[in-house]
């Protein structure tokens, strides 16, 4: 302050007949700070107290000055009766290999239903069929011996040819080889008019159930317990995401069908997810209520919306669907037949031909490529590449996966690529220029680049997750053993896939998604 002082007195005495811009520039820049500092901390405090009261802090801007977003949320896509929420975090891995708006002409021989898809579910479930069986899309194929209501079925017909088990003879597939000609098992529809009790208990029976996916803990819904709001994303901005507006094609009246049925299971509203950027073919359904995303990866996560429009609150459920499970919903109530038909988005670096497949749940991967893999040193995952499941070529898609992609084995190193990163990846570092080439899609592999080290304060998680948790706090509560901590920062809003991002993100290299799921079983099992 001594030498502030002595430097104003200087520049005073310089020019006593002129003005002292020096004095009055450094006055008014102060001015500027407290008056800044005061809106920021008064802002910070109707923002805190808005939270506390429940007030939605997603759709209003609590601020004395409205922001430039507040002021211009409109965009393109914002239908007259939609919410909007813009995303300011996140992070868009662009990879080569994209599926092309194309349908593939690819023949379907073989299915699995897996068990282990579905958390909770006892690993030895009551198998109705053996092998040699045929069954119809539809017949009952095993149920959970706690929750023996709730019926897995074929979502083909076929032959039952194989029953695969692993460790502890758990049973880890039931593989299922496809009829040409399909056959399906006729239910009797009740109306919509019928009670909840009613649909429930179809929905059970005809295998439909298994489609709708609970939180807290992404299990199986609970007939027992009645959902606060049910959500659907319509979109997915995951590295080389399927195009939703291509499943959609002439299914409109079954995704209608398929929301009309859940707004009847819930308490609340049925949300429905919009992208900001992706057209309108989802704008001009009913019944739901619409909020539109805009911004990077996880925009398009159904965890990432369920907290900026109806977070989870208490011990309240909600369920989740994804668009191609709406869809059997409806078409099992237009037909009286289960729908286990899926589209598939077919994409990586690695396969010279991408694209959409019209196939079954639970499809064979050597079906889906087709021999167009480039190289034999590759992996397939059952999804994306940051949530998804490494599977055989020989394997099977998981019951939720609508992606198949196929990248580059990461086991051959880079010589000193800790000291001379050469090759070009996705990364949200600055130690590559990616910021010249925002549009550069790149042929990334498996490759970690390093191996767990300390799990050090970074702050880089929260450059890229728009959720309010802290997730480093929160992994640690879990490595605790904290249930407490875990409660109270958020653990029953998250599943795997909102902190793959995380993941993908962290230097120290932790497995954050196989940590949220210990705590996630751990509050399950509390529970």
């Amino acid at each position: 302050m001594i030498g502030l002082s002595a430097s104003l007195a200087v520049f005073g005495q310089s020019g006593s007949n002129s003005p002292n811009y020096f004095v009055s520039a450094v006055v008014g820049v102060s001015m500027f700070i407290g008056i800044w500092a005061l809106i920021t901390i008064t802002n910070n405090l109707l923002f805190m107290e808005a939270k506390k009261v429940g007030i939605d802090t997603s759709k209003n801007d609590f601020s004395i000055i409205p922001s430039v977003d507040a002021a211009f949320r409109k965009t393109g896509n914002e239908s007259s009766n939609a919410g909007f929420v813009r995303l300011n975090k996140g992070f868009d891995i662009k990879l080569a290999g994209k599926a092309k708006s194309v349908f593939l002409e690819r023949g379907t021989n073989r299915i699995a239903l897996k068990p282990t898809n579905f958390i909770g579910l006892s690993p030895i479930p009551k198998v109705e069929v053996v092998v040699g069986d045929s069954v119809k899309a539809g017949d009952v194929i095993f149920y959970d011996k706690k929750n023996p209501d709730v019926k897995f079925v074929s979502p083909v017909s076929g032959e039952v040819v194989a029953i695969n088990r692993g460790d502890k003879r758990a049973i880890a597939d039931i593989v299922i080889l496809v009829d040409r000609n399909q056959s399906y098992k006729t239910f009797n529809v009740p109306s919509l008019d019928a009670d909840r009790s009613t649909l429930v208990n179809f929905m059970m029976e005809s295998g439909a159930w298994t489609m709708i996916n609970q939180r807290p803990f992404d299990v199986i819904a609970d007939a027992n317990e009645i959902p606060s709001n049910i959500f659907i994303s319509t979109f997915d901005s995951a590295p080389l995401a399927p195009d939703n507006n291509m499943v959609i094609q002439g299914q409109q009246d079954a995704f209608q069908k398929g929301i009309d049925v859940l707004a009847k299971l819930t308490s609340g509203q049925v949300h429905l997810g919009l992208s900001a950027s992706a057209g309108k073919p989802f704008e001009g359904f009913t019944n739901v209520k619409k909020t539109v995303f805009s911004g990077k990866h996880p925009a398009g996560n159904v965890g990432v919306q369920i907290h900026h429009t109806a977070p989870i609150r208490g011990n309240a459920k909600v369920w989740t669907l994804g668009v191609q499970e709406v869809i059997s919903i409806g078409n099992l109530f237009l037909t009286g037949k289960f729908d286990g038909s899926r589209v598939v988005a077919v994409t990586g670096g690695e396969l010279s031909q991408t694209g959409y497949v019209r196939t079954y749940i639970g499809a064979c991967v050597a079906d889906l490529v087709a021999g167009d893999v480039k190289h034999d040193n590759v992996r397939y995952i059952s999804g994306d590449v940051l949530s998804g499941k490494q599977v055989d070529k020989e394997g099977f898609l998981d019951f939720r996966a609508d992606q198949l992609t196929v990248i580059k084995e990461g086991n051959e190193y880079e010589l000193f690529g800790w000291l001379l990163p050469l090759a070009p990846r996705p990364t949200i570092s600055g130690t590559f220029p990616n910021f010249l080439y925002p549009n550069y899609e790149f042929e990334a592999n498996t490759n970690t680049h390093g191996e767990q080290r300390a799990f050090v304060e970074s702050g880089q998680y929260e450059q890229v997750l728009p959720m309010d948790i802290y997730v480093q706090h929160l992994a640690k509560a879990v490595l605790a053993g904290d249930i407490e901590k875990m409660e109270g920062m958020g653990i029953n809003e998250l599943t795997e896939e909102d902190v793959a991002l995380c993941e993908f993100v962290c230097t120290s290299k932790i497995p954050l998604q196989s940590i949220i799921r210990q705590g996630l079983d751990t509050m399950r099992e509390q529970a």
